[in-house]
């Protein structure tokens, strides 16, 4: 299994990006699939993710600004993000897990595959 992430960048307060998740020797059908970030000196932290069942779940730090998809052939994933604010300045990192319960899934530690991380730098 991997997970390629995409679409990191340095943009300014207020601007949009779009981040990508490509898998590779799995699909998302029947798995969890997220976005975690993680500034420097911070823990990983949740940012949002879609269930099995096509839920999708949000931090309260992003809801209302970003948007969490995937694609039909559940082969892509993408992290729509708008009025981005410097706080949001971090590596961001898809994830994928197929055992996880909706309790579980803003704990990082319960999500077994994981992507190697874009960088996204908000300035001020």
């Amino acid at each position: 299994v991997q997970l390629q992430a995409s679409g990191g960048g340095l943009v300014q307060a207020g601007d949009s990006l779009r981040l990508s998740c490509a898998a590779s020797g799995v699909t998302f059908r029947n798995a969890y699939i997220g976005w975690f970030r993680q500034a420097p000196g911070k823990e990983r932290e949740f940012v949002s993710a879609i269930t099995k069942s096509g839920t999708t779940v949000y931090s309260d730090s992003v809801k209302g600004r970003f948007t969490i998809s995937r694609d039909a052939a559940k082969t892509t994933m993408s992290l729509q993000m708008n009025s981005l604010k410097p706080e949001d300045t971090a590596v961001y990192f898809c994830a994928l897990d197929h055992t996880l319960i909706l309790s579980s899934v803003r704990d990082p530690q319960r999500w077994d595959y994981w992507g190697q991380g874009t960088q996204v730098t908000v300035s001020s």
